[in-house]
């Protein structure tokens, strides 16, 4: 009891006076696996994100005015300085329900051209013309008098809280998510374009976290970023606690007023984007894509018909493999060494899944439609119950 409490007692001063966010390690939720210094995507060296959030009005929804609760994630595999400077990349959709654009060239081609952008469904065509844009106005291509590019933009839907149809992610959005992209610790829940999602049952939003590992005594890094949007509540499982079960008579979401939406329990969708330092060629790095279900899985994800779950997987390794008329050598790592990047990117799924509902905070949005935060006194008292909170 004495422990709970001080626990509570720290979270009470860092939201409150340093302004942070508890995240799932603070409530001392166990995972396994090392995490890097920010534990987060950005502990890959050279990954930046930046986030434009658009939150405004209430009651009500008019179609073109609101209420709005959306935004726009934006991430540079080598940070934005770079300019041009492709990654091997590849992805891999568990089930298809959902968009991201760019991803046959990603596959065709073996690299990653772009950053990503992450919004809502019906913004996918404004921030791709919009990243378009921002490429010719900045020379994205280094003088190149002829080019051609396949932005890459995901999203999930957030037509429960947000005025969907209403189109309100404008270029302005996209340029702020791009201007405002940097290294080191990252914003969770209710930012960018995880502003109006939710995830198995409560109020998700967009989560990060890293392993930090060896391999050969050589340090590696896996960092994952998820704008996490799926799940029905009855299957949350967390620390290996069937959590969803036990507050299933909490409040995770509800209608407050007519028109009330199809979407069925478990409905949603989950983006999911690795970085790794690990040098690895598109066909490992859609080997790695591929094992990005079991974090989800993990958590509680069953990959069902209204979700769209696409996850793609870059490599920050062998800077200078992109030539147009030269041969190049690469560096690759063994298939038979690849266990432990295989681990780290399950582990951290599972853990940026997890933080983006700790972080994210009860939103009211159309209608008075509400999404209701991860409570977490109750989830402390749950894993107590099962023993697995670490102390």
């Amino acid at each position: 009891m004495k422990n709970t409490i001080l626990l509570f007692v720290a979270l009470f001063i860092c939201s409150h006076f340093y302004g942070q966010k508890p995240r799932a390690r603070d409530l001392g939720i166990p995972f396994v696996g090392t995490p890097g210094t920010f534990n987060a995507i950005t502990d890959v060296e050279g990954v930046e994100v930046g986030y434009s959030t658009i939150i405004s009005g209430e009651g009500k929804n008019i179609v073109g005015k609101g209420p709005i609760r959306t935004g726009v994630t934006a991430l540079f595999p080598r940070g934005k300085a770079k300019k041009f400077s492709p990654v091997y990349a590849n992805w891999y959709s568990l089930n298809g329900n959902g968009e991201m654009t760019g991803t046959t060239w990603v596959t065709e081609s073996g690299f990653l051209e772009t950053p990503i952008m992450i919004t809502n469904t019906n913004s996918v065509g404004e921030v791709r013309q919009a990243v378009l844009k921002w490429y010719v106005d900045t020379d994205w291509y280094n003088g190149e008098d002829w080019w051609y590019t396949y932005p890459v933009v995901a999203e999930t839907y957030d037509g429960f809280l947000n005025d969907i149809y209403g189109f309100h992610v404008k270029e302005e959005h996209v340029l702020e998510a791009i201007n405002n992209a940097s290294g080191g610790k990252l914003a969770e829940g209710n930012v960018g374009g995880g502003t109006g999602m939710m995830c198995l049952g409560f109020k998700g939003g967009t989560g990060t976290s890293s392993r930090v590992f060896k391999i050969k005594g050589t340090d590696y890094t896996v960092g994952a970023i998820v704008q996490s949007n799926f799940g029905a509540k009855r299957n949350l499982s967390i620390a290996g606690v069937p959590v969803g079960i036990a507050l299933k008579d909490t409040l995770g979401y509800e209608y407050k007023a007519p028109p009330q939406s199809r979407r069925q329990e478990g409905d949603g969708s989950i983006i999911v984007i690795i970085a790794t330092d690990v040098p690895l060629l598109p066909h490992q790095l859609k080997r790695v894509a591929q094992r990005i279900p079991l974090g989800v899985g993990i958590v509680g994800g069953r990959g069902s018909n209204g979700s769209g779950d696409i996850f793609l997987a870059f490599s920050t390794a062998n800077e200078n493999a992109f030539s147009r008329d030269e041969m190049r050598t690469v560096e690759t790592m063994s298939n038979d060494l690849l266990m432990p990047v295989f681990e780290a990117t399950v582990q951290a799924v599972e853990e940026a899944i997890i933080n983006a509902m700790v972080a994210a905070e009860t939103m009211e949005g159309i209608n008075g439609n509400k999404a209701y935060a991860l409570p977490h006194d109750l989830l402390i008292e749950t894993l107590k119950q099962y023993n697995r909170l670490k102390e």
